[in-house]
Order: C-alpha cells, then sequence, then structure tokens
C-alpha cells in the first residue's frame, strides 16, 4: 500500500523535472464543462459553449432518457424536484438551471457542437438509469441523435452502465467507448478489452492506489482517462503516470499545468 502511493507521489515529482519526456500526451476535458466561471452552470449551454472556447480535448455532459423518449441533460438523477428517467420532456424542459437557462436536450448541445469551428470533442456520459434497459435505451437513442447530425466522429462515449457501453458498441463499433469506474471495479481491463470497449476512466483514487492499470491499459490499445481531478499536483501526477485525458472542474488551470502545445 505505501509502496504504491510513494509511485504516485514520485510521479508528481517527475512530472515538474525540466525536460522529462513523456510518451503520450495528457490533455484535458472540461467536466460537466466550464462551469465555475459567472454566468455559466454545469450542463449548459454555456459550459459547453465556453469549454468549445478553451480549445480543449474535450467537454464532458450527462445524459438522461425521458419516459417519452427525449435526451435530456443533467448530472443528477433529480434535479431541482425533477427525476428525468421518471418524467415527461414537458416537464424537465420547465426546469431553470442556475444560470438561468432551461435544462438542454442533447439535441441544443449537439447544434452548438455542429456550427463550432473548435476541435473540443463532447464525452457523452450515459447515466445509468435504474432499469438497465433504460440505459441501453438512452445509449440507443444518444448515438441516434449523434449520427443524425453526423457528428460521430466530434464525440466519445463513457457509462457507469456496462450495459450501455456494450449497446454502444454494439451499434457504433467504430465509436470510442469507455467505462466508468468509481471506487471499485467489477470488470478487468482485459475484460473490457474483450468487449470490445476502448478505454477506461477511473476515479483518481484507483490510479492512486494501481498506478500500474494505466500501462496495462496501454498495452491494450486503450485509452486512459481520470476523474475529478482539481488539484494541480493531482494534474501533474496524473500527467506523470501518462493518463491520456484528466477530466476536471479546473480545466482553464488544468490544461495550462499539462502545458499543451
Amino acid at each position: 500500500m505505501k509502496l504504491r502511493f510513494l509511485l504516485f507521489y514520485l510521479c508528481a515529482i517527475l512530472a515538474c523535472v525540466p525536460g522529462w519526456a513523456q510518451t503520450r500526451r495528457t490533455q484535458t476535458v472540461a467536466h460537466r464543462g466550464e462551469w465555475r466561471s459567472e454566468g455559466s452552470a454545469q450542463n449548459s449551454r454555456t459550459s459547453l459553449q465556453r469549454a468549445l472556447d478553451l480549445g480543449i480535448f474535450g467537454s464532458e455532459i450527462d445524459v438522461w432518457l425521458t419516459t417519452d423518449g427525449h435526451i435530456m441533460v443533467n448530472h443528477d438523477a433529480t434535479f431541482k424536484g425533477v427525476s428525468m428517467q421518471d418524467t415527461t420532456f414537458a416537464a424537465c424542459k420547465r426546469v431553470r438551471l442556475d444560470n438561468g437557462e432551461r435544462m438542454p436536450e442533447l439535441k441544443d448541445l449537439l447544434k452548438i457542437l455542429k456550427r463550432s469551428k473548435s476541435a473540443t470533442r463532447l464525452i457523452v456520459e450515459v447515466k445509468p438509469h435504474r432499469d438497465p434497459q433504460r440505459s441501453r435505451d438512452c445509449a440507443t437513442a444518444a448515438v441516434k441523435a449523434i449520427r443524425k447530425r453526423g457528428l460521430e466522429q466530434r464525440v466519445m462515449y463513457i457509462s457507469f452502465s456496462i450495459e450501455a457501453c456494450e449497446t454502444i458498441h454494439a451499434i457504433a463499433p467504430e465509436a470510442e467507448v469507455a467505462y466508468l469506474c468509481g471506487n471499485r471495479t467489477d470488470h478487468t481491463i482485459e475484460e473490457l478489452h474483450r468487449m470490445g470497449l476502448t478505454g477506461i476512466d477511473y476515479h483518481i483514487s484507483q490510479f492512486k492506489e494501481h498506478p500500474e492499470w494505466v500501462e496495462e491499459a496501454h498495452r491494450l490499445g486503450m485509452n486512459v482517462n481520470v476523474w475529478t481531478v482539481d488539484n494541480p499536483d493531482d494534474m501533474r501526477a496524473m500527467q506523470a503516470l501518462g493518463v491520456d485525458y484528466i477530466t476536471t472542474n479546473e480545466p482553464a488551470m488544468c490544461d495550462s499545468i499539462i502545458c499543451r502545445p
């Protein structure tokens, strides 16, 4: 246990050494968009646009499927008294975000992405619904909405729901799909690779405990994302481990720390 933590902090030191080279370039993903600046809000039109303006690698959003088949964008299962998976679009669209915007649909954010010249990609997290079939349905609907607008090359997918991940891979085998994990793993990296998934997306505590998982995933040709990293020392340490993406609530700071060319 102590050796693992020593390795983690050694990596943080190495990241600060001038001339220390990496073989892979670490990039920044804005967690729920760039939402901490004035006038913005999590999972809003503004937070996506501001992430696009930063020109970082990606901007993450969370999606739910309503009872009448609309894909709403919000992190929490219940927001301001409304549970997206248990109600209709009409009820969801009345909800105001903290910056006054109405809760967006996925298609609203896809319109913003479509007209943007930014290279920033949209990272779509399919939330785990109570019924695994609803997670599959949400994943299917999201892929169809993205295909309809010709945005397949500008979107990646992540989910805590293995059913959603498998569904996306089955209907869009060319898509980049990563499995999310918090404080435990119920599928090995090798198993995820055999399922056809292209990446792992684990909480920073997992990589502090198991830094060797980064190399294991890379050996299999998989990408590695870490969340949610807001501390500068942790950003440097994760970069030193060689993760591909750092998901953060501080995208501008993270991007400056990891020295984006």
